[in-house]
């Protein structure tokens, strides 16, 4: 079997070589609906099942796959899956390379940690599937770009989960903004400040608990021992796989920013902050950030 590290390489000389979003209706992108929409779904906790199950609500889809490196994970979301449906999928896979060669899914949902978004969502769009990626859509602006070229290359559909350019109380807010009758905007305020985002503790390494692949949930991060703080839901505070705050609540609402004044790119950001709340403790990410970004006329100002 191709050991991790060879099929790192070959993945990214794969994604190098790409050097050159629509909703999901209830129709499931144009699908009539007798068509069966055969999703597998990579990466079973948290938002990458939620978003498995909102799927589920649609008859013409049908879950074939999941995948996790977890067995405990796995197994429990198999049995959520028949809860829902009756029957479990037909294959539970710990290796995700088995949904992208699973020639009878045709929609691969990427519910991973972000240091794993890039390299899944081309294969699966290499592999002629569409994809329901997590947000953020990847963890670097040039694993972005690579992801936007691969959709284009292979004419893939690709929808990343920024929800709130689905929900109908959002867009009516867009609209209101862009009828003028706020007059003219000089600044944007944007932030979040999440009750549940508190310290976590040091803790020493140890084992990877049984049934985990913890070199696979590494994959293309650096090879570290396991150690319970940076696996499942708080790797998104350490810089091997995730950006903070800004990458786990930020694009959502700074998106929303930027869809409300319908513009993309700033002219220039400045950011400065730290681990000023809790300089002390496990997380690697600053607790406190504050990032102005400059546009013509206007100015956006993140605060965490």
């Amino acid at each position: 079997m191709t050991t991790r590290r060879t099929f790192i390489k070959k993945a990214a000389i794969t994604t190098a070589g790409l050097g050159l979003a629509p909703a999901f209706s209830a129709t499931m992108s144009g699908c009539a609906p007798s068509d069966r929409i055969n999703i597998g779904l990579i990466g079973c906790n948290g938002m990458g099942f939620s978003n498995l199950r909102s799927f589920l609500e649609h008859p013409e889809v049908e879950c074939l796959a999941l995948c996790d490196i977890d067995e405990s994970v796995l197994n429990k979301r198999a049995a959520d899956v028949e809860k829902i449906r009756g029957n479990k999928p037909a294959n539970l896979y710990k290796d995700w390379r088995r949904i992208i060669d699973n020639k009878d899914i045709n929609l691969v949902i990427v519910g991973t940690p972000d240091h794993w978004h890039c390299l899944q969502m081309v294969a699966a769009c290499e592999a002629g599937k569409d994809v329901y990626c997590e947000k953020p859509i990847g963890r670097t602006i040039e694993e972005c770009n690579i992801m936007v070229r691969a959709a284009k290359k292979y004419k893939s559909v690709v929808q990343v989960g920024q929800w709130q350019r689905s929900d109908p109380h959002w867009l009516d807010a867009v609209d209101f903004i862009r009828s003028g009758k706020l007059g003219k905007i000089r600044l944007v305020r944007v932030y979040s400040y999440q009750g549940w985002n508190t310290s976590i503790p040091v803790v020493p390494d140890e084992s990877a608990p049984a049934g985990v692949d913890y070199d696979m949930w590494l994959g293309p991060a650096p090879s570290r021992p396991f150690n319970r703080n940076r696996f499942h839901f708080t790797f998104r505070w350490f810089w091997d796989y995730a950006g903070g705050l800004m990458t786990d609540w930020g694009v959502h609402l700074l998106d929303f920013a930027l869809f409300g004044m319908n513009v993309t790119a700033p002219k220039s950001v400045m950011a400065m902050g730290g681990k000023y709340g809790y300089p002390d403790d496990a997380c690697e990410t600053p607790d406190c950030l504050q990032v102005i970004y400059e546009f013509d006329g206007f100015n956006v100002m993140w605060d965490h």
